[in-house]
């Protein structure tokens, strides 16, 4: 095991069968292999890190700057780059490679990645907010209604639940189980649902 992140892809979902017959719901996720594009030391930097680079991609995807920050180490186009604090960077060297075999059966895992957005959206769906009377003449069905007071203080305070985008916003699940590991094809399948929709970039982080 690693006490460090990687990144990863949402594959999918599908079910796994204990040896007691009780399926269980899991999410496959593609991780790594991810390269060490650089490594952050208490001496020089203030602090013990190392920055991870996933998914190769053609050097007209990337920036000058970025192509140059790799190009140091003569590392190939990587699309993303994430860093992640670590304890002690002793262990690390430019341009080692961060795979699944480095996780196991049973572990606990953190998982970030970005919502499915869901567009421009009303109150109710965005805010789980109640519809007016449907019957006796009530034309207030799915209207927001009043929205703040009149000519004290005449304005709506910020922070007010009305219609807008909804979805598409980071968010962290955490506690979660790797159920199984597939060394060979880079895989783990974890207990229950991850952030986004297939193909999602996810930043996974251990316990």
């Amino acid at each position: 095991m690693i006490s460090i992140g990687i990144l990863g892809t949402k594959i999918g979902m599908t079910q796994i069968f204990n040896i007691k017959g009780i399926a269980i719901p899991t999410t496959i996720i593609q991780i790594g292999p991810c390269t060490i594009t650089q490594v952050k030391s208490v001496e020089r930097d203030g602090y013990n890190a190392i920055q991870l680079g996933y998914y190769e991609v053609h050097s007209q995807y990337l920036t000058k700057a970025e192509l140059g920050h790799l190009g140091k180490e003569n590392i190939k186009p990587l699309r993303y780059l994430s860093e992640y604090k670590v304890s002690s960077v002793k262990t690390f060297h430019l341009g080692d490679l961060i795979t699944a075999k480095h996780f196991q059966a049973g572990q606990h895992i953190n998982i970030s990645g970005k919502t499915i957005g869901k567009g421009f959206t009303g109150y109710q769906k965005r805010h789980n907010f109640s519809r007016g009377p449907m019957t006796h003449g009530s034309k207030n069905h799915r209207q927001p209604g009043s929205i703040g007071p009149g000519t004290t203080p005449g304005r709506v305070f910020p922070g007010k639940k009305m219609a807008g985008r909804s979805g598409n916003t980071m968010i962290t699940i955490k506690n979660l189980e790797i159920i199984e590991v597939d060394i060979s094809n880079s895989l783990i399948a974890i207990r229950g649902s991850v952030p986004g929709a297939n193909g999602n970039l996810l930043k996974i982080t251990t316990q």
